[in-house]
Parts: structure tokens; sequence; C-alpha cells
């Protein structure tokens, strides 16, 4: 067996992370949240899909992290915007993600890398605003660490805190998702 240096530990274990912080979040918010869970589950495939052995090809990675953001993260937004009564924003949300995601295969790499950027900065962002005037302290960290995980992305260095950049990116996107979660239902228990 031959063994793995530190970069690639790291990234097997951010993968992991970000795949069981998703599948718990998916699973603890199905019955309240169904367009969250189905967000949390997107985030789910995406990392394990890295991990299967087969499935690691540029391509492969490529399609899953794309899903998982112009579907994905719109999807959690949808739930917590309409949670809130927002449903115009929501809508607007999800429907922007959707027309993204059909217009994938003519944006090109660099074109995708944007939009997916933005995605995740409208929906950080967005969520933030929510947060702050509902007074959901969860959701501002989701919404500040999702802004983080995006900020991040774009960076030209390869290395961040000793950790490859996307490694870092993944950690950040973990703890924004986790809070997320929890500010999902700290909002349904506060309209309950």
């Amino acid at each position: 067996m031959v063994s793995k240096s530190r970069s690639e530990w790291s990234t097997v274990l951010s993968h992991l992370v970000l795949a069981a912080v998703s599948l718990h979040a998916a699973v603890s918010s199905v019955q309240s949240s169904r367009g969250a869970a189905a967000g949390f589950l997107l985030q789910t495939f995406a990392a394990v899909a890295m991990l299967a052995p087969g499935l690691n090809t540029r391509e492969d990675c490529l399609a899953g992290a794309w899903v998982a953001t112009v579907i994905g993260l719109p999807l959690l937004a949808f739930d917590f915007h309409w949670v809130n009564g927002d449903r115009s924003s929501a809508n607007l949300l999800l429907g922007g993600g959707m027309v993204l995601a059909v217009a994938g295969n003519h944006l090109g790499p660099e074109g995708c890398s944007v939009a997916g950027q933005a995605v995740l900065l409208v929906v950080a962002v967005t969520i933030l605003i929510v947060a702050v005037f509902t007074a959901n302290t969860y959701g501002m960290w989701g919404g500040a660490m999702l802004a983080v995980a995006g900020l991040l992305s774009r960076l030209e260095e390869d290395r961040l805190l000793l950790l490859p950049r996307e490694d870092v990116c993944r950690w950040a996107l973990a703890a924004g998702s986790w809070a997320y979660c929890r500010a999902l239902r700290t909002q349904r228990l506060q309209w309950e």
C-alpha cells in the first residue's frame, strides 16, 4: 500500500467532513425543509464523488461541484428565504440557479467558474442579510462562512494555513453548512 502525503490526507479528510456534515444536515432537515435537504444532499454527493475510485477525474469533479453550487446552494437559500416570508427572493434565487445549470454547457470553464462564484456569494450575502434582519446568529455565521469559502476559492495562493486552498474552502463550506442547518432549525422553531 502506498502511503499518502499530508496534502492528500488533508484533501480526503476535508471531503469526508464536508460529506458527513452535509449528510447530517440533509437528514436532520428533511422533515421540515425539503429544499434545503436536497441542497445538502447534493453537497454530500459532490463530496463523496471525489473520494470514489474511478469517479475522480477532473471533469467529474467539476460537474459535481457545479451541480452542488448552482442548484444545491440556491435550494438552501430558497428554504431560508421561504421560511422568513420572502417568497420572491426565494423563487428568484432558485430560478437563477436552474437557468445557470441549463446554461452551463455554453459558458466554458472560466464562465462556469465565475458563475459558480457569483452564485456562492449571492447565496451567502442573501442568507446573511435575512439572518441579520431576523437576528439569527447561526444564519449570520453560515452566510459568513459561505462567503469566506467563495472568497478563498478566488485567491491565487495554492496553500492557506499550511493546507491546500481547496481544502480550506471545503472546511469553510462544512462550517457554513453546519451553521446554516442550525439556522434553519432556529427559524422553524421561531415560527412554530
